[in-house]
């Protein structure tokens, strides 16, 4: 066990810190999420990550914006009072794990500076830094009362297997179950191979001990040098992976085939599925973090989600951690919540990330909705497992590193929009992100008015200075920097928007986890009201938004028992017109928090 993260192991001031950190319930964070390799470089020693080389050996190339850019975890550490000075209460970072440093065809090479290419699921990768330093940054960060979330991968590993005929071919067409089963050897006629072997959905260990030929839907090859490559080293056997060409993401090659070439772990097995939890529940173990970010959930069969999850949660408790907060990617357009739930319900996921949510503000602010998708996400909360309640601990967000940041969006939904507006718009989102149902997450640089070209590498500006000029002529919002600058602008009126904000919600109880009402809604631009109320006496919080280019008036229902409200932020109504209605104006773009007065007649 490693020194450092068991409460007794700390001072006294800091082990009533992390007290209150493991207290502390899922709703009540704000989450921070980052590319570490995009954030800071505090240590050049490691941006070759060890390697000799040139760029296709190291995977280092600052001018690519496919390659490592040289942040790393003491660049983090270094940042924490950046980081924690809006407000974050928890960090969330894409892997850390140790990857291949490049893959891809000949000229279309990349590297694994986001890290999801892992070889060595044991390790911190050595662009990043060390295990040490990452019990280092647990460290730091607990003893500033901020969680520490980790994004982790059970769906694939590196591109190492291939097959012959993908090789022969040059391309790795699916290959499905009905085609190429288990028991042949290369097809439905070939001969007779792992006899016995009763199919992949009986997931006993007597059934799978029966397979034990790989080559069912093609000849697995292993170059000499890769081997051994990946750790633990029961994941170097072909057995443990699919092997059925690459995912064309529809039907049954969405769950076996290979994610654009990575090495798709066949999860159904149940040394797979007990490696897993071996592998996560042993980060737990050495450095007391505090949730897991699960990529590509959709990808991963549901059986292995209802034994993996209770799992590791029952070790985080184990280890005094009660509220480690788990959510899964599951990637979708729209505003669909439903189609996400069914992950909570089925599969035993607590929380997701709400791509409903982040689809609902686009249609808000960049869309001329008047809220109408908003009225969708929230009338069918109740779909999730746990209701209403489950609903306050999904973690909503903007944008992302895969699907590119809201600001470029809102430029693409309204084609010549000025820079003040953009502006305005990305401000009024940020208000309902900080304001409304779920836990606000931020993807880094957000804050500093970045604006994206597009999305998966388009959207992974750096932090620290750029030498990639894909990113540096980019128009930032709010500041007269671009991405060749350091942009770390404790005053820039974004972060200065969301430390606000996320001040205002520490404060008020209502905004992390009070019962919402949407009070007023509609199909083109105009207010948006919703009610929220505090869990403990009651009391209304009236939320006002108004996505129109214009000065709007509106009645808004609001509880029999308030009667005077108090401005907490913006421009609120004194009292109301009578019980149950209030008359609000609001100003173009404009958002407002507004508290009844107890008591008050």
């Amino acid at each position: 066990m490693a020194a450092g993260h068991d409460i007794k192991t700390y001072d006294a001031k800091t082990q009533n810190i992390l007290q209150d950190l493991r207290a502390r319930p899922q709703s009540d964070e704000v989450i921070y999420f980052v590319l570490p390799d995009r954030f800071e470089n505090g240590d050049t020693c490691n941006d070759n990550g060890g390697i000799k080389g040139d760029r296709l050996k190291t995977g280092f190339d600052p001018s690519h914006k496919g390659f490592y850019h040289g942040g790393d975890l003491k660049g983090l550490i270094n940042r924490l009072d950046y980081i924690q000075g809006m407000g974050v209460t928890a960090i969330w970072f894409a892997p850390i794990f140790k990857n291949k440093p490049v893959q891809g065809p000949k000229n279309g090479e990349s590297a694994g500076y986001h890290g999801y290419w892992v070889t060595d699921f044991t390790s911190v990768d050595p662009h990043f830094g060390s295990n040490e330093e990452f019990k280092a940054f647990v460290d730091a960060a607990h003893a500033r009362g901020m969680k520490v979330y980790m994004d982790i991968i059970t769906n694939h590993s590196a591109d190492v297997l291939k097959t012959k005929e993908c090789a022969e071919q040059n391309q790795c067409e699916y290959r499905s179950k009905a085609d190429y089963p288990y028991t042949t050897l290369g097809g439905v006629d070939g001969p007779a191979i792992n006899e016995g072997f009763m199919g992949d959905h009986i997931q006993t260990k007597e059934n799978f001990e029966k397979l034990t030929n790989p080559n069912y839907a093609g000849t697995v090859m292993l170059a000499k040098e890769e081997a051994n490559i990946k750790k633990p080293d029961w994941m170097n056997n072909p057995i443990y992976y699919h092997n059925r060409g690459d995912t064309t993401f529809q039907n049954e090659s969405s769950q076996y085939g290979d994610f654009v070439g990575l090495d798709d772990f066949m999860t159904e097995n149940p040394v797979v599925v007990d490696g897993f939890i071996d592998v996560y529940a042993d980060w737990i173990e050495k450095y007391g973090i505090d949730g897991y970010r699960i990529d590509t959930a959709r990808h991963v069969n549901h059986q292995f989600w209802q034994k993996f999850i209770p799992a590791i949660l029952e070790k985080a408790k184990n280890k005094g951690i009660p509220n480690f907060h788990i959510f899964g990617e599951v990637y979708g357009d729209g505003v669909n919540p439903g189609y996400l739930a069914q992950f909570s319900r089925r599969d035993g996921f607590p929380a997701l990330l709400d791509f409903s949510f982040q689809a609902a503000v686009r249609q808000a602010v960049g869309q001329d909705d008047g809220g109408t998708g908003l009225r969708t996400l929230f009338s069918q909360d109740i779909l999730y497992e746990g209701g209403d309640i489950a609903a306050k601990a999904l973690p909503t967000f903007l944008g992302n590193h895969d699907m590119g940041r809201l600001s470029g969006m809102i430029k693409q939904d309204r084609p010549g929009i000025s820079n003040e507006e953009l502006l305005k718009r990305v401000q009024l989102a940020h208000a309902l992100l900080m304001t409304l149902r779920g836990v606000p997450t931020i993807y880094s640089g957000d804050e500093q008015g970045f604006v994206s070209d597009g999305n998966d590498q388009d959207a992974r500006e750096d932090m620290f200075p750029s030498k990639t000029a894909v990113y540096n002529d980019n128009v930032l919002i709010g500041t007269n920097a671009t991405t060749a600058d350091s942009n770390f602008d404790m005053g820039h009126p974004i972060y200065q928007l969301i430390s606000s904000l996320a001040d205002i919600r520490s404060q008020h109880k209502a905004l992390r986890s009070g019962d919402q009402k949407l009070r007023l809604y509609g199909e083109k631009s105009g207010i948006i009201a919703v009610s929220r109320f505090d869990p403990d006496d009651g009391s209304e919080y009236l939320l006002l938004f108004n996505s129109a280019n214009e000065n709007i008036t509106a009645n808004v229902e609001v509880d029999g028992a308030s009667m005077n409200f108090e401005n907490i932020t913006g421009s609120c109504p004194k009292k109301i017109s009578t019980t149950g209605s209030i008359k609000v104006q609001m100003a173009p773009l404009s958002f407002a928090i507004c508290r009844a007065i107890i008591g008050a007649e």
